[in-house]
């Protein structure tokens, strides 16, 4: 834990939420904790400082946490934002991306708000009916934490199987690889012994499994109660697959149907994640929810501006666990709220871009002020 008695203290305060059974969703808690930390991000990050500055904002001109300034995801890939002394880094999660692109990083002194935040998070969305102490079969489509020591949803997944998997839980991406074969194998295991899993992956490696399913003319019914949680993109080898499309495969190779299939929103720049109500509440619409210590609205892309419930824009996220870098992000996705949550529409037009201008504009302008 960190060193700075103030930064220890929200630290705790945000920790002590997080701890909490049941959740509690508290307005006035979280606009009361979000401005303090408002507070001390502002005072210890500099290009985050000159960021609200540059937009006349700072902790004593805000009457809400809706006014805290939002950085742009695409800050993460110009600028190393931490509110603690870079010495003290303990680890880095960083963005997918090639070697002819930058990515963007998240520097924490800390793991314990990030564990603290997806593991309750993690539980209630996908596991709602599993005992306090038990344990289920986690099938993970994507690499260990030890083979991608920076990516924030292998450590997520890691800890999930730590906490809540069985000793047979298993990834199927190792060295870099999917082995369908294996994979196939301990599935059709599953189906035998008639208990049901957690399935978890990218939805990029789901779509390369069922076009090996395809290509072998395979068909599974995983066990009734199997649920499977899906993130991030939807291409494979030779075609991508919208949301539907890829939901009713999955009911035909697999036998889950789409009412069982959870899609989890996060990403590096954040230390909590979102994920779809279908197993919490099933007779609702389909939208994106997150813990009480997390906020989300839709803004105009522009001005930042918040939209009228059905109007699509950016989506902005408010998480009290980014205690160590900014709370505040303007993601470069487009979306519109439904009811108390929200949907992913798909990436904004030249998002990066006017992202990675706004951190080399206005943030790299800030340090020092």
């Amino acid at each position: 834990m960190t060193g700075d008695p103030r930064r220890r203290l929200l630290d705790e305060a945000v920790l002590t939420w997080m701890r909490e059974d049941p959740w509690c969703d508290d307005e006035a808690r979280f606009d009361a904790l979000a401005h303090e930390l408002f507070a001390f991000q502002f005072e210890h990050c500099a290009p985050y400082r000159g960021f609200c500055r540059n937009r006349g904002v700072d902790p004593s001109s805000i009457a809400s946490w809706h006014e805290i300034p939002c950085v742009p995801t695409g800050a993460f890939k110009e600028l190393t934002l931490t509110s603690f002394p870079p010495a003290e880094t303990r680890h880095v999660f960083r963005t997918s991306g090639t070697s002819t692109t930058s990515r963007g990083s998240l520097h924490l002194d800390t793991l314990a708000l990030y564990e603290a935040s997806l593991l309750p998070t993690f539980r209630f969305h996908l596991l709602p009916d599993l005992p306090a102490a038990g344990r289920v079969r986690i099938e993970v489509l994507a690499p260990p934490p030890e083979e991608a020591s920076d990516s924030s949803l292998s450590h997520m997944f890691g800890v999930a199987i730590a906490k809540l998997g069985s000793e047979a839980s298993r990834y199927a991406v190792l060295r870099g690889s999917l082995d369908t074969e294996a994979l196939r194998v301990r599935l059709e295991r599953d189906v035998e012994a008639e208990e049901p899993i957690l399935l978890c992956g990218t939805a990029f490696g789901f779509v390369h499994f069922l076009e090996y399913l395809e290509e072998h003319g395979d068909f599974l019914r995983l066990p009734a109660g199997t649920h499977l949680m899906e993130t991030g993109g939807f291409k494979g080898r030779s075609r991508e697959l919208p949301r539907e499309e890829l939901y009713a495969e999955l009911e035909a190779r697999l036998g889950v149907p789409a009412e069982c299939v959870v899609n989890q929103y996060g990403m590096t720049e954040l230390g909590s994640q979102f994920y779809d109500s279908v197993l919490r509440q099933p007779q609702r619409p389909r939208r994106k929810l997150g813990p009480p210590w997390v906020r989300a609205r839709i803004v105009d892309p522009e001005s930042g501006r918040p939209l009228a419930p059905g109007e699509i824009g950016s989506i902005a996220i408010f998480d009290l666990a980014n205690t160590g870098s900014v709370c505040a992000i303007q993601t470069a996705d487009l979306g519109r709220a439904i009811e108390d949550g929200f949907e992913v529409l798909g990436r904004e037009p030249e998002a990066e871009a006017r992202g990675c201008s706004i951190a080399a504009d206005v943030l790299l302008a800030g340090v020092g002020s």
